[in-house]
């Protein structure tokens, strides 16, 4: 993956938009999906939703820190990309009889707390440090979840909407590339001062907390339904390969930073990291309702209407 011309691309961008009314909604394959794999793939279709709605908020946040005209724009695309995206995939759960009507796809409480700490402070973190994770969840969500899902479900139609969200995709992970080392441009000295500010910046250390569990359950889940943990393993090196391809990607503290976490996340013989993060997420799994944030409003823009 070479880096991008992103006035090329934000030209791309313009040109490849989609909507969920080019598809054909009950034409025949629906039937395909098994009485087992119907609840695994509920709870499934479920976190991939909200995982794209993360993304979305995580871009939002990154139009408005972008250092220019070009990259503002594309960000923007990119938010309305992963709302349409969770919508599509919310089309798709009301054609397999998941959904009811106007009904939503209820969070788990991880992402929930990481929906909320990204409505909090997000806007307020530095392109470097969003800049660079926002590559990793792509190459997870691309590299892995939704290969996985290809390869799980029998669906002609799911296939075909997941070709159109594959890539726009690859479009995020060359802009998310791209970024990543034009940050590793900037003198090194500053770049570890910055690095080190962020990071003990108690907004982030919040973000972590948030970050850190949902990994962790997103991980395990992932496997008990199926997913090999060499996909895993593959996704998290991809990360590595293209991320550290040229000098200025690896002159960024960040991609270091994320590529050891993504490896010691995947390496479930790792008990020191595992441990007191299992620990956060059996704590989460007691937080009572009312303690939880409110839904934000934002939320109110996913729709499992297939025309939209």
């Amino acid at each position: 993956m070479a880096t991008i011309d992103l006035n090329q691309m934000l030209t791309k961008i313009r040109a490849t938009q989609w909507a969920l009314d080019e598809f054909d909604w009950n034409r025949p394959g629906a039937e395909r999906i098994t009485a087992e794999q119907w609840p695994k793939l509920k709870a499934f279709m479920a976190d991939l939703v909200w995982i794209e709605h993360i993304g979305a908020r995580g871009f939002a946040a990154l139009a408005k820190i972008a250092p220019n005209d070009t990259l503002r724009e594309i960000y923007t695309y990119f938010h309305a990309e992963e709302q349409r995206h969770a919508n599509a995939e919310m089309a798709l759960m009301k054609r397999w009889g998941m959904l009811d009507g106007d009904q939503l796809p209820m969070p788990n409480v991880n992402i929930r707390l990481a929906i909320e700490w990204l409505d909090r402070y997000a806007d307020d973190m530095p392109l470097n440090a969003l800049g660079s994770v926002i590559p990793m969840l792509e190459v997870a969500l691309d590299g892995a979840l939704c290969k996985f899902l290809l390869d799980t479900v029998d669906d002609p139609l799911c296939h075909d909407v997941f070709a159109r969200i594959n890539d726009d995709e690859a479009r995020h992970l060359g802009v998310g590339f791209t970024v990543l080392e034009l940050q590793g441009r900037s003198p090194l000295f500053s770049q570890l001062l910055r690095f080190t500010g962020t990071m003990v910046d108690p907004r982030m250390l919040l973000g972590v907390l948030a970050y850190f569990p949902l990994l962790n359950r997103m991980r395990d889940n992932l496997v008990k339904l199926g997913l090999p943990e060499d996909k895993l393993y593959a996704a998290i090196n991809r990360f590595e390969k293209i991320g550290g391809r040229t000098e200025d990607g690896r002159r960024n503290p960040w991609f270091h930073f994320i590529s050891a976490h993504g490896k010691v996340m995947v390496n479930r013989r790792n008990r020191w990291y595992h441990a007191p993060v299992d620990a956060l997420v059996e704590a989460t799994n007691h937080i009572p309702e009312t303690w939880m944030p409110t839904v934000p409003s934002w939320v109110k823009e996913l729709n499992p209407s297939p025309i939209v």
